[in-house]
């Protein structure tokens, strides 16, 4: 995407008191979304019978964002590892919480998906056929190899896991485990309010959406494309971060620059827009990752 971009022209994007100053207004959304995610889990984890502090999850969920852009999808599992050294609760329910808040988070984001493909159906289907992801285009490059293989390591992976289930000798300690495991997965059924809860899982995705639609302010040619434009292009970045990357650097660039380029911005002008704000939005995780580390430093371990 970037081989013959003009890097002086991001550097001149990147020097514009207009660009900082709507960057800027982006970010308190960046930040209410890491804590509305926190104040979310928090209620998910009180029925559990484990009252963890606050702050600890704050800087657990900033640290586990901070952490992701060194190994990505490490972030998970840092969280739960923080609030159990720092507020003693159990390992295995925190991991089945996060996997419960996945699993919601997966299910808002198929409802954005659902809300803006019916008010934008020509344009997702140009999108689909501009990157290749339309089902005929998939198929195409499925060859009677492919297939062959895919049903081959399927049968294999379903084999192995049969053996290693007849061969675990721990298996007291793993169904151990494994309850509390599947204590954390439906605790959200037991949370004091639902509509709180609600809220919350709301709160996180608009402020995601905030934080990226206040930044097409940045630049004229993106200023005027409006909400819907952004929306769409706020759902083909939540695709692209699947791909495990560094905040999703690389497929987030080329799903946000090929949708501003069918809504009629220039390719060149798509892609700065892109790097600038994706860079200035890592940077804003990486600070709070380094912020966290300091302030857990300062947290006395209640475990």
């Amino acid at each position: 995407m970037y081989r013959r971009i003009d890097w002086n022209q991001i550097l001149e994007a990147m020097e514009s008191r207009r660009c900082w100053t709507w960057i800027l207004l982006s970010m308190p959304f960046g930040v209410s979304a890491q804590v509305f995610r926190a104040l979310r889990w928090k209620q998910v984890l009180n029925p559990l019978g484990y009252k963890p502090r606050t702050g600890v999850l704050i800087n657990s969920i900033f640290l586990s964002y901070g952490s992701s852009l060194a190994i990505p999808r490490s972030g998970e599992v840092l969280r739960c590892g923080v609030v159990k050294k720092y507020d003693g609760v159990d390992f295995s329910k925190l991991v089945g919480s996060v996997v419960t808040e996945r699993v919601i988070d997966m299910a808002m984001v198929a409802l954005f998906s659902l809300v803006t493909l019916l008010l934008q159906i020509p344009v997702f289907m140009q999108f689909m056929d501009r990157t290749g992801m339309s089902l005929g285009s998939i198929m195409a490059g499925f060859t009677t190899t492919g297939y062959l293989v895919t049903l081959l390591s399927g049968m294999l992976a379903a084999g192995m896991a049969v053996v290693l289930m007849r061969r675990v000798h721990l298996f007291g300690k793993l169904t151990t485990k494994f309850r509390g495991f599947a204590a954390g997965l439906t605790s959200v059924r037991n949370v004091s309010s639902p509509f709180l809860f609600l809220a919350y899982s709301v709160g996180i995705w608009l402020s995601y959406y905030l934080h990226f639609y206040v930044a097409f302010q940045c630049f004229d040619y993106t200023a005027n494309l409006g909400p819907m434009c952004a929306l769409v292009a706020f759902v083909a970045g939540c695709f692209a971060v699947l791909v495990p990357t560094p905040n999703g650097a690389g497929p987030w660039h080329f799903a946000v620059k090929t949708v501003l380029v069918l809504y009629g911005v220039a390719g060149n002008d798509a892609a700065i827009f892109a790097f600038v704000v994706h860079t200035l939005q890592t940077l804003l995780v990486a600070l709070l990752g380094l912020w966290s580390l300091a302030a857990l430093g300062r947290t006395k371990i209640n475990s």
